[in-house]
């Protein structure tokens, strides 16, 4: 695995709190991801090559996808799956379960934070994220809740941030 220094990590809101919802059709979706994989592409650019990504619904698992499309350009890429607990994707639907297991199929690592599910097991896998990391990739809204914790945390560790908006409008 390589150092923090060229790692980077990402934080991003649920589908709960995305405006198109599990909708990724959504053309505001998929202007979010085209600039997400710039993000990625970007970083790797700069001297980034391993990923931390959370795999939680939504945009993790965009930045997952978008880490695991440079890594297929890319194969010295690593990607490491940051899991809170076992039992994560357990109450998903079918079809996000099983894009779930594709994904973490194709990491490089995975590593669990904690062995059950708590109700900090979430921020404890945040934080791990941001201490292994010296770049945060956020798509965030402004709202309070774990991005907002995820970006304050990884601001006050020093990390670089690209933030990148989650847009109510397409243009």
């Amino acid at each position: 695995m390589r150092g923090r220094q060229s790692a980077c990590c990402f934080t991003g809101h649920r589908p709960g709190k995305l405006p198109w919802g599990y909708e990724e059709s959504d053309p505001r979706c998929a202007s979010l991801k085209r600039r997400l994989l710039d993000a990625v592409e970007a970083a790797y650019a700069e001297g980034y090559g391993h990923f931390l990504c959370g795999m939680a619904q939504g945009c993790d698992l965009y930045a997952c996808e978008c880490a695991l499309e440079l890594k297929q350009r890319h194969p010295e890429v690593t990607v490491e799956a940051a899991i809170p607990c076992p039992s994560q994707a357990d109450a998903w639907s079918e079809a996000e379960q099983a894009r779930y297991r594709r994904l973490l199929d194709r990491c490089d690592y995975e590593t669990v934070v904690s062995a059950a599910y708590s109700p900090s097991c979430m921020q404890r896998r945040d934080r791990y994220m941001v201490d292994h990391a010296s770049l945060l990739i956020a798509m965030f809204d402004g709202s309070p809740g774990g991005t907002r914790y995820t970006m304050e945390y990884a601001m006050r560790r020093g990390l670089d941030v690209v933030d990148l908006p989650i847009v109510e409008e397409t243009r």
